[in-house]
């Protein structure tokens, strides 16, 4: 899909109501591999939209370092506006939740309903970054990417049980973090200067209170990437905000406990969905 100077690429499934699914920022991600298990669950109620956020997979490289999240933002305005859709609900995952939650608070006209998983941006400049955050950060730091870096940080930082990951899937996210374009302007990096990082802590947003659309927030307690207490700082803040956490989950809660996630956010989004575009 190609818009203004950019091109995004999306797969679709399912009909119904429509439902972004925006995936995280770790080295490699991509739509598809994020929710891989998720996508035909959620297609058989609603028209499932997968895009690679800018930066990533097949879709146009490099994001603004000095507003990442609103840059991200802009261009999910932009694939509604190309797919002529007036309104949508979105899922997000970590980089895709804030990505998603901005969206909802520059255009809150634009988003019906949001799922946020362990979204980041959350109290990011109340507290030094944790472990998991720094090796994702810093994957293209120092030697540069390397498949150990990777292994890595996926099974002792991205999920709570890393053996259940299998090689291929580290193999290949490993191989799309190797882009040329993609090293030579890493999507996620370190905010370049304090103006910067705080517009990128959503809690010092006083919009953040106002922001009335139904949202679910979902983070396992074992997330070693965002701590899952941004989840209560969320609801405390948002005035329609339910807040699920999940034991002994890490940051993946989409594919670390696929089948409750599917559940949930199925039942949330339809109860969020007009009456006539219910399945």
């Amino acid at each position: 899909m190609s818009f203004g100077n950019r091109k995004i690429f999306i797969s679709e499934a399912g009909t119904g109501y429509p439902v972004v699914l925006l995936h995280g920022g770790g080295p490699g991600a991509s739509g598809l591999s994020n929710y891989s298990r998720n996508i035909d669950a959620l297609a058989r109620h609603f028209r499932v939209i997968v895009p690679d956020m800018q930066g990533y997979g097949r879709s146009t490289k490099g994001v603004n370092r000095q507003d990442p999240f609103g840059d991200l933002a802009d261009v999910m305005l932009g694939l509604l506006d190309a797919l002529d859709i007036p309104r949508a609900h979105f899922v997000g995952n970590s980089l895709g939740g804030a990505c998603a939650l901005r969206l909802a608070l520059d255009r809150p006209d634009r988003v019906s309903a949001l799922v946020l998983m362990g979204p980041g941006g959350i109290n990011t400049t109340r507290a030094l970054p944790t472990a998991g955050l720094g090796k994702l950060l810093d994957y293209y730091g120092g030697t540069g990417p390397s498949l150990e870096k990777l292994r890595s940080f996926i099974r002792e930082y991205l999920v709570h049980d890393g053996a259940a990951v299998p090689e291929d899937m580290i193999r290949q996210r490993y191989e799309a973090s190797i882009d040329p374009d993609v090293v030579a302007a890493p999507p996620l990096r370190r905010p370049p200067s304090l103006a910067a990082a705080l517009r990128m802590d959503f809690t010092r947003d006083r919009r953040l209170a106002k922001c009335t659309i139904p949202t679910l927030v979902l983070w396992g307690t074992a997330d070693k990437v965002n701590r899952p207490s941004g989840g209560k700082a969320l609801q405390s803040r948002m005035p329609n905000c339910d807040l699920y956490l999940f034991a002994n989950t890490g940051h993946w809660v989409q594919w670390e406990r696929a089948e409750e996630f599917n559940a949930a956010t199925t039942a949330f989004l339809r109860q969020q969905s007009p009456e006539g575009a219910r399945r």
